[in-house]
């Protein structure tokens, strides 16, 4: 399914796929046309020829008494020449052969034609296996006011013109196989000179994606000109409601949390009152965490996933080196090339990093990260081997309100966030038990 969709929605395969169409399409038929022209042309020579090795003969040819009188030598000498190949032989209406030339001399009489009179025919027959051609024309000799018709044939050797052919066309079938090779090889320049502007469009666009470029600089012809002017703008006016959203949701942190300070400090206020300050300053933060997480979701963002997840494993393995829990960090890339996380770097760092908090929190010695691209997705696995989680808890683990303290160890608030952070990018979150080490799993899979 991959390959047919490559196929109908590449524009260098529908290139190829034409160009090559034509090649191996138009030049055989070309190298056909040609080659039957050719046959065609041999072939009328050859009739022509025999007609006037048929009208000589018939010069000399006399009837005397109703008997034919030959020279003992025709002009041609190849007629005089045993088994030369050219033969010249006279029938009468009976199909009988009342006369041949010397060339013709013990040769075994083939089945001939004998058109009417004042008619002709040109054909092909064999003589001993060999092919030869032959000429038949029928006229009427007058003798004593009586019309006696006789038919001459001319018979050729076919060999000469037969090598003629193969050698025509094993010039033109090579010299058309050269020219696909040099039209294969033309197409090959044309098409790289042709899609390079494509190509360096797509590198752009890659770089752009990985935040290695701000917008589109390069210059391109006409009709991508139009399109990466449209690009840039989009990306400017992007950029700027990302800037403004952040500037907005900063101010909103700052006006916030201030009153909840001065309220917070008062000192009538009892123990009830100030969790219930603390839990309105941790759902702000957390709102504020999640809005800027979207405001700074751009689509050409692109993170190196291997550096943040390097970074995190390094500093929870010291935070636990104590528990003596082990970090085992694995990544496997796709045709080597660099896992890359189609977002913002703090978001993924959230994301990673309270999945493998609370992994270490619940592992009894060992947590597994495993992080793997293929064509199309993105997949980051975290496993324990602690006690898991029960079904309903996999279940019900990620829904909106509930506690926190409803979880065994290692599992709280943390969960919410990444599941909402894993929404905002359109990736998807699973839990279930690890096979491998025995405790929970959480897979985390985001579309290229």
């Amino acid at each position: 399914m991959t390959a047919t969709r490559h196929w109908r929605y590449s524009l260098k395969a529908r290139f190829v796929f034409s160009g090559l169409l034509l090649i191996v399409v138009l030049l055989p038929a070309i190298g056909f046309t040609v080659n039957k022209a050719f046959e065609r042309q041999i072939a009328l020579a050859i009739e022509n020829q025999l007609n006037a090795y048929m009208y000589s003969v018939l010069a000399v040819t006399e009837v005397d008494e109703g008997d034919i009188n030959m020279p003992p030598h025709l002009v041609e000498n190849q007629f005089n020449v045993i088994g030369s190949g050219l033969y010249a032989l006279v029938s009468d209406q009976q199909h009988r052969i009342v006369w041949s030339s010397g060339s013709f001399f013990g040769i075994k009489t083939p089945i001939l034609q004998q058109p009417t009179v004042g008619q002709s025919q040109f054909y092909r027959i064999k003589i001993d296996k060999t092919k030869h051609v032959v000429f038949s024309f029928t006229v009427s000799f007058a003798h004593n006011k009586q019309l006696i018709p006789m038919t001459i044939h001319i018979i050729k050797d076919e060999s000469d013109y037969q090598l003629q052919a193969d050698e025509f066309n094993r010039t033109l079938w090579s010299w058309i196989g050269v020219l696909m090779l040099v039209l294969v090889a033309i197409q090959t320049v044309w098409l790289a000179w042709t899609l390079k502007p494509l190509r360096l469009f797509s590198d752009e666009i890659t770089q752009v994606e990985q935040g290695k470029l701000t917008e589109l600089n390069q210059q391109y012809p006409n009709e991508l000109n139009i399109l990466a002017k449209q690009l840039n703008a989009l990306l400017h006016t992007e950029q700027q409601q990302r800037n403004r959203y952040r500037n907005a949701l900063s101010d909103l942190a700052h006006s916030l949390k201030t009153p909840l300070a001065v309220i917070k400090s008062q000192p009538e206020l009892n123990q009830d009152s100030h969790e219930q300050l603390d839990h309105i300053n941790h759902i702000i933060g957390y709102q504020l965490k999640k809005a800027q997480s979207v405001a700074a979701n751009a689509w050409h963002l692109g993170v190196n996933v291997d550096d943040i997840a390097t970074k995190l494993v390094r500093t929870l393995s010291k935070i636990y080196y104590d528990s003596h829990k082990d970090i085992d960090y694995q990544l496997i890339q796709h045709n080597n090339q660099a896992a890359i996380f189609k977002g913002d770097s703090t978001d993924l760092s959230e994301m990673i990093g309270n999945l493998l908090d609370n992994a270490c929190k619940a592992a009894k010695y060992q947590v597994l990260l495993h992080i793997e691209t293929t064509l199309d997705a993105l997949h980051i696995i975290v496993e324990d081997d602690g006690p898991g989680l029960t079904e309903i808890q996999q279940t019900s683990i990620f829904e909106r309100g509930a506690r926190a303290d409803t979880y065994q160890q290692g599992h709280g608030i943390g969960l919410a966030i990444v599941s909402d952070l894993v929404n905002s990018y359109q990736g998807k979150l699973n839990v279930s038990k690890s096979h491998h080490l025995g405790g929970a799993k959480f897979s985390l899979t985001f579309t290229l």
